[in-house]
């Protein structure tokens, strides 16, 4: 017997994917990404592809980069506590921050959105949390796509993906590897906590704790943990532009999954290597509790966490002191942390 199409026959709604649910969604999140739009972009969602233009960005000579990253196990938490708001800033800052370690400036993100079963309203937070991202990092949010596939990922699960495009004129892109010699002064810029790195690690330390994630955090007053935890990731674009466009910074290094002690080196030249002092700045105090419930030996920690360090310069010493001031106007704290020495 067979089945005559439309009487006794199976949809793509059956097989569990709603269009009419991601429709919906591209609707909730039309506005936040408009808000977004930028000189040389638009910011508007519903076409094929994003087009940027750099002319009109300001851009005479440009070169083009392109960074891709996710948020990880951080997703976790959100997920385990309801809490979607600020994951879409983290996905933005892994991201554009990348960008920024080669002296670029963001133009525009894409963001990649996949679960079992689509909740547009919930789904429309974290894109709302992508969308604060670009303001931050001053792109236009120019597109993404939401993937709804059935079987693929456990009841309320989802993973995000995120595409960054950015631009420097021609001569002006980081390292400077050939201008660094010993005495350089690294300049630490504070990170707002773990960021995106080593949560496989916070996760595991949380469930030797036995503490729940409505728990009051141990080390943040007035909030839960999992509220503390979610601490979105610094973006650090535009303080950065004015260091970049006034050619003080001779290299950058994002520090994220490695610490200092593995992302440093990728800004460095073979001769030269960091030497850090690493009583210069004072730990955020979550890492203090990491360390201390977890028992996280000091070498782990200082190769799983930025432990209070987002991003480096590498600067001159004669230079070292305005660039902590000009990131001090741009709302960031940064200090003198170490020096480079020959190898």
């Amino acid at each position: 017997m067979t089945n005559t199409p439309g009487t006794n026959g199976l949809t793509y709604r059956d097989a569990g994917v709603d269009i009419d649910e991601g429709e919906r969604l591209v609707e909730l999140i039309k506005p936040a990404a408009k808000s977004t739009a930028r000189p040389g972009a638009d910011g508007s969602l519903g076409g094929f592809a994003g087009a940027f233009d750099p002319k009109a960005a300001g851009f005479k000579d440009p070169i083009i980069l392109t960074t891709t990253d996710g948020v990880g196990t951080k997703l976790k938490i959100a997920i385990e506590s309801g809490r979607h708001e600020t994951v879409g800033i983290d996905l933005v800052a892994m991201c554009v921050n990348d960008l920024s370690a080669q002296g670029a400036e963001p133009l525009m993100f894409l963001d990649y959105y996949a679960t079992g079963k689509l909740n547009a309203d919930e789904a429309a937070l974290v894109v709302q949390g992508i969308a604060e991202g670009c303001r931050q990092a001053g792109a236009a949010l120019a597109g993404g796509e939401t993937a709804e596939m059935p079987g693929m990922y456990g009841k309320g699960d989802y993973d995000l993906a995120g595409f960054s495009v950015g631009a420097a004129e021609r001569g002006t892109l980081l390292p400077k590897t050939e201008d660094m010699q010993p005495g350089d002064v690294i300049v630490g810029i504070a990170s707002s906590g773990p960021h995106s790195n080593g949560y496989s690690l916070v996760r595991k330390i949380v469930e030797r704790s036995g503490l729940a994630w409505d728990a009051p955090a141990p080390f943040a007053s007035g909030k839960s943990l999992a509220e503390a935890l979610l601490t979105p990731t610094r973006i650090y674009a535009k303080a950065l532009k004015p260091i970049f466009e006034a050619k003080l910074a001779k290299g950058a290094a994002h520090i994220t999954g490695g610490g200092l002690v593995e992302n440093t080196p990728r800004a460095l030249p073979d001769h030269l290597e960091a030497d850090f002092d690493w009583n210069a700045w004072k730990r955020p105090a979550v890492f203090e509790w990491l360390q201390s419930t977890g028992g996280v030996p000091e070498a782990d920690m200082r190769r799983t966490f930025n432990l209070g360090i987002g991003m480096i310069l590498v600067v001159d010493p004669a230079k070292a002191d305005e660039v902590i001031a000009k990131l001090g106007a741009g709302g960031e704290n940064a200090s003198k942390i170490g020096v480079l020495k020959a190898v």
